[in-house]
């Protein structure tokens, strides 16, 4: 619990202090977009598939700690360093490398016991986390789209 709760902080301040990149909408729409993502990705994986989830088997107020505390910031600090103005070699780069992290802070995770795999390994976590930050760069360029147009 201790793992989650200062890493929360750590990531949670960082993400606030931080020079930002991005305006307080695309802040605030792709934040709301990962964490929908994510809600509704654990209700099949975690609820109906059991294959990982926070803590013990069902839901627990404490859960919120993770999504409220680690989930915005994360996606806050992912995009505002994606490197936009660069070729595709450092995206992918960048993916990649964030990645990584993203599978290290999960072992950590299950090392603290604040997280279970339960018949989910790390294989699928490399997998999926290019995908979901893939997923939250091509929103960020909708919202960015769709702002452009409202004006």
């Amino acid at each position: 619990m201790w793992f989650l709760i200062i890493s929360s902080v750590i990531f949670s301040v960082y993400s606030i202090f931080m020079p930002k990149k991005l305006t307080r909408i695309e802040i605030f729409s792709t934040i709301f977009f990962a964490m929908t993502l994510q809600d509704n990705v654990d209700i099949y994986l975690d609820g109906k598939y059991d294959l990982y989830g926070y803590f013990t088997k069902g839901i627990q107020w404490k859960t919120l700690i993770a999504i409220i505390g680690i989930y915005p910031a994360v996606t806050t600090i992912f995009l505002n360093y994606y490197p936009f103005k660069k070729q595709w070699p450092n995206k992918l780069v960048y993916i990649i490398v964030c990645s990584g992290f993203a599978v290290l802070y999960e072992y950590m995770a299950v090392k603290s016991g604040y997280f279970y795999h339960n018949g989910w390994t790390y294989t699928y976590s490399a997998l999926s986390y290019p995908i979901l930050f893939f997923i939250l760069v091509i929103v960020l360029k909708i919202v960015r789209k769709l702002v452009r147009e409202s004006i």
